[in-house]
């Protein structure tokens, strides 16, 4: 049944296209307030879902809306060829339905998941399916405090995604999103917002309504976003991770790493630019974490050339661990980032690796857009093995001395059709380089994905 309506969402071909308010993955943010007083505020069928005055004078207001996706990803030679499933198949199944209501200072946001795969040969995992369950479900409070002072309170499941997402994230990309359980306070003042989090990531179970707050993981700490000049903001963080389930090279411990980061980001006309540090500390067992990660993005667009072009260099530096056998762990701990971190095809994930990432997209008219993107990888640690986006370890450093992971390429066609229907392929080939030649299995990946995506 869900899938059917998933389906049928998706060929709804014909439909109207104009929308001003942004639609975003963190569906809370959206602000339809404006349409309340438009005149033709009803000229779209999914305009009338927004916003609604449930009472005379307004206090009282609801906004409803969905997501329905269907993603196919089909692979040979997944893992460069490592059983169980190296050429595989599936399909991803999602129906994300929502309702907003606000009440004066009082705002309740729910949204539920359907979520399914086809054909995992592998298994389904917790990023794959979740049946039918509640994704998002929060009540907040908000106050002025002053005339640019506003506080907030919230409380409950929702999605979070602080700053790049290099390190707190959607996982939008892959079929089930991560939440988290929990509370937070954010305090915003003029273009500044301080924040204070109190999480616990949701374990997403592959039955209906079987999801729970994690019992082994959490997460604390205080971000800060700051305005330092016109188009430019700086991010000040601390956040405090713990695991009492952890795993890294085959031992099992107790996790406890406070990250300390500072991105700093903006742009200045058609110059963009997001840098960003990270320094962690703590322990795991009895070992000392001594951790960082540099990652960088820099982008100019050529906004008044043929096809507009933009030009995008991103580079990483995660680090690895030195020697298993010593008193010391240094390979970083992403947290809980992004899915699809180095683009549609994510084998490698940000961990003891040295990555360029150079791209080129453009705008072909008629909402459509390309993107070709390359991307070379390397071991920053000869002691240290390869890990997926999670934090698996996938592939052991095996003696082998070789830096060369391998390199990437990736072709992605975008159409955007209306304002609500978007459709998306992908063709990636990954090719290995001499350490995963010298550890194992080296065939070259092959990944080819096509996305329909229906959203109001």
């Amino acid at each position: 049944m869900i899938r059917a309506l998933c389906l049928a969402a998706l060929l709804g071909l014909s439909l109207p296209a104009a929308a001003q308010v942004e639609q975003t993955n963190l569906r809370y943010d959206e602000d339809w307030s404006q349409l309340r007083n438009a005149p033709n505020r009803d000229a779209d069928w999914w305009h009338r879902l927004k916003d609604r005055p449930l009472d005379r004078d307004g206090t009282f207001s609801l906004t409803l809306g969905a997501e329905a996706r269907a993603r196919y990803e089909g692979f040979d030679n997944n893992l460069w060829g490592l059983p169980p499933a190296p050429d595989d198949g599936y399909l991803w199944l999602r129906l994300l339905p929502l309702a907003d209501v606000h009440a004066g200072p009082v705002r309740a946001f729910v949204q539920g998941i359907a979520g399914y795969a086809v054909g995992v040969g592998a298994g389904a995992g917790p990023a794959d399916e979740t049946g039918i369950d509640l994704l998002q479900g929060f009540a907040d409070l908000a106050l002025p405090l002053g005339d640019r002072t506003r506080v907030t309170l919230r409380g409950g499941r929702e999605l979070i995604a602080l700053g790049s997402e290099r390190l707190v994230g959607l996982r939008y990309g892959p079929n089930i999103p991560q939440a988290f359980d929990g509370v937070r306070l954010m305090l915003d003042h003029g273009g500044a917002q301080l924040q204070a989090l109190h999480l616990k990531p949701v374990a997403v179970g592959p039955g209906d309504f079987d999801d729970r707050t994690s019992q082994t993981r959490r997460l604390d700490g205080i971000y800060a976003t700051l305005p330092l000049a016109s188009g430019v903001k700086a991010d000040l963080y601390w956040l405090r991770y713990g695991n009492d389930d952890a795993r890294f090279a085959e031992v099992t411990a107790r996790e406890r790493r406070d990250t300390y980061g500072a991105r700093l980001f903006g742009s200045h006309g058609d110059l963009s630019w997001d840098w960003e540090a990270m320094l962690q500390r703590g322990r795991f067992g009895g070992a000392e974490i001594r951790a960082w990660s540099i990652a960088s993005e820099t982008a100019y667009a050529f906004t008044r050339a043929p096809l507009a072009p933009r030009l995008r260099l991103r580079a990483n530096l995660a680090s690895g661990d030195r020697d298993t056998g010593d008193a010391t762990l240094g390979t970083f701990n992403a947290l809980f980032p992004k899915g699809k971190y180095f683009g549609e095809l994510s084998p490698i994930g940000p961990r003891n690796i040295v990555n360029l990432h150079p791209s080129v997209d453009v705008d072909l008219g008629r909402g459509i857009t390309a993107e070709l993107a390359g991307v070379a990888y390397w071991r920053a640690r000869r002691g240290d093995g390869v890990y997926d986006v999670p934090g698996q370890l996938i592939r052991l450093a095996g003696g082998s001395d070789a830096r060369h992971i391998g390199n990437q390429v990736e072709l992605l066609l975008g159409w955007q059709a209306s304002t609500i229907l978007s459709f998306s392929v992908s063709a990636s080939l990954f090719a290995p380089g001499d350490f995963l030649r010298e550890t194992g299995p080296a065939k070259p990946i092959h990944l080819l994905g096509a996305e329909a995506m229906f959203r109001f």
